[in-house]
C-alpha cells in the first residue's frame, strides 16, 4: 500500500495571500482612527471672536465737524483709542482700528445759553484691511460751543441800534452833539442785541473723544491659535570647538 504525502504549499501560500490582503487593508486606514473607524477631530483652523451688547468702546475723531460748514449726511472717520478685549481676553478690536460713519443731524444753537444739535452713527469698522459691520449707539461726544461773531445779521442789529439811537439823540438833544450821543449809545445798545442773539456753532474738533456702546453683538473670525504659524526663533551659532591638543611629541 502506498502512502501520500500531503504537501502544505498551496496552504501556505493561500494563507500568506490572506495576510498580505489584511495588512494592506489596515495600513489603507486613516490615521487615527479609532474601532469604530472614525477619524479623530482635527484642531480649528479658525475662531469667532465676540463683544457682548452694551460693550463701549473709546473712539477719537479723525475729522473736524462744525455746523458752520457741515451738513447731516456728511462723513465722519474716527479711530480706536484703545483696544476692545473680550472676557476672555481675547483682542477683538485692536487701538487705532478705522471706524466709519455719518453725520445724522447738525443745527447750531440760536443763542449763547442754548446748545447746538449734533449727532453722528458709524456703520464700518476696518481691521487689519478688512471691513466688519459694526451698530451702536454715541453716547458722548466732546463737542464745543464757538461764536461766529460778527456778521452780516449781527452788523445788522448793531446798524438799527445805532441808527435808533441817533434818531432818538436829535430829538432829545440840543445840538448836533446829542445826535452823536445817542448814536453811540444806540449803536452800544444794538451791540448787546447782536451779541446775546448770535449764532452759536456746535463743534466736534479733530481728536475729541467719541463713545460708542454697542447695540448688537459684534463678532470677527480670525485663525486660530493652532494654525497660527510659529514664530521664528533664531538658532544660536555654535561656534566651532577650539583644537585642545598640542602637536604632541
Amino acid at each position: 500500500m502506498q502512502t501520500r504525502t500531503i504537501r502544505p504549499f498551496g496552504f501556505i501560500a493561500a494563507l500568506s495571500l490572506a495576510t498580505a490582503c489584511s495588512n494592506g487593508r489596515a495600513s489603507n486606514a486613516p490615521a487615527g482612527s479609532g474601532d469604530g473607524g472614525t477619524v479623530a477631530d482635527a484642531p480649528p483652523t479658525s475662531v469667532t471672536l465676540r463683544l457682548t451688547p452694551g460693550t463701549t468702546v473709546l473712539l477719537r475723531s479723525r475729522t473736524s465737524i462744525t455746523s458752520r460748514h457741515n451738513h447731516a449726511g456728511d462723513p465722519i472717520e474716527a479711530t480706536a483709542g484703545a483696544a476692545v478685549v473680550a472676557a476672555d481676553g481675547d483682542t477683538v478690536i485692536p487701538a487705532g482700528a478705522m471706524f466709519y460713519g455719518r453725520v445724522g443731524a447738525l443745527a447750531p444753537a440760536p443763542h449763547p445759553d442754548q446748545q447746538g444739535v449734533l449727532r453722528v452713527t458709524f456703520s464700518d469698522v476696518e481691521i487689519r484691511e478688512a471691513r466688519y459691520p459694526i451698530r451702536g449707539e454715541v453716547v458722548s461726544l466732546a463737542t464745543e460751543m464757538r461764536g461766529r461773531g460778527v456778521t452780516a445779521g449781527t452788523a445788522a442789529k448793531v446798524g438799527a441800534g445805532a441808527l435808533i439811537g441817533g434818531v432818538a439823540g436829535h430829538l432829545l438833544g440840543r445840538s448836533g452833539t446829542g445826535t452823536v450821543i445817542g448814536a453811540v449809545a444806540g449803536g452800544a445798545g444794538g451791540a448787546v442785541v447782536a451779541n446775546a442773539t448770535r449764532t452759536m456753532d456746535i463743534v466736534l474738533p479733530a481728536g475729541a473723544e467719541i463713545r460708542l456702546k454697542l447695540t448688537q453683538p459684534f463678532e470677527r473670525t480670525v485663525a486660530s491659535r493652532a494654525s497660527r504659524p510659529a514664530p521664528l526663533v533664531a538658532t544660536p551659532r555654535r561656534e566651532p570647538a577650539a583644537n585642545g591638543g598640542g602637536n604632541g611629541a
